[in-house]
């Protein structure tokens, strides 16, 4: 093969590089600039999803949510990780979701003081896809709390586990004591 067929192969193949990382980089600005939030809303409808009572939570046939619940407050629903009391009273755990959602960037869209019943939409970091999450809090006593949350995805009919990650971390991030999932629980 000739040095020219060579460096021609080569430069044919600049083309196509160049246009995917334009095109990631335009998706990336995007985000940026919320363009894609702006896009979805138009095309979908709002990304808050709305309210849900968990002593009635219906679970998607999709596998685009996750659950974690408490054993028998979330009625029949399958549960996917059932967290345990926290030392901390209702609104001390409350605050501290509150933190943890605010720095992963969610953005607090609904609330019910007399229920300490939360509702948040988050966005995936690349191609920010919106995810609405209900977090209800459960004091057992005047130092101890537990607590329910449910996280769907607005977009698609499979989240790749999003949405149990989320719920993980959150429940990480409360601190020791927190049951994980089990395959278990999560096959119902």
């Amino acid at each position: 093969m000739s040095v020219n067929a060579s460096r021609a192969r080569r430069l044919g193949m600049v083309g196509p590089v160049a246009l995917l990382a334009a095109l990631v980089l335009a998706l990336l600005a995007a985000g940026q600039l919320h363009l894609l939030d702006r896009l979805y809303e138009s095309l979908f409808g709002p990304p808050d999803l709305g309210e849900i009572a968990f002593e009635t939570v219906t679970r998607r046939a999709a596998g685009n949510d996750a659950l974690a619940c408490p054993p028998g407050f979330c009625g029949t629903a399958r549960i996917d990780v059932a967290p345990s009391n926290y030392a901390a009273s209702g609104g001390e755990l409350r605050r501290r979701v509150r933190r943890y959602f605010a720095a992963q960037g969610a953005v607090l869209v609904g609330s019910d003081n007399a229920r300490l019943h939360d509702r948040f939409v988050a966005r995936t970091p690349l191609l920010r896809f919106p995810d609405t999450i209900d977090v209800e809090i459960l004091p057992s006593d005047a130092d101890h709390a537990s607590l329910a949350v449910y996280s769907r995805s607005q977009l698609g009919s499979f989240d790749l586990g999003t949405n149990l990650r989320r719920i993980r971390a959150l429940l990480e991030a409360l601190g020791p004591g927190v049951a994980s999932a089990s395959r278990e629980l999560w096959r119902g």
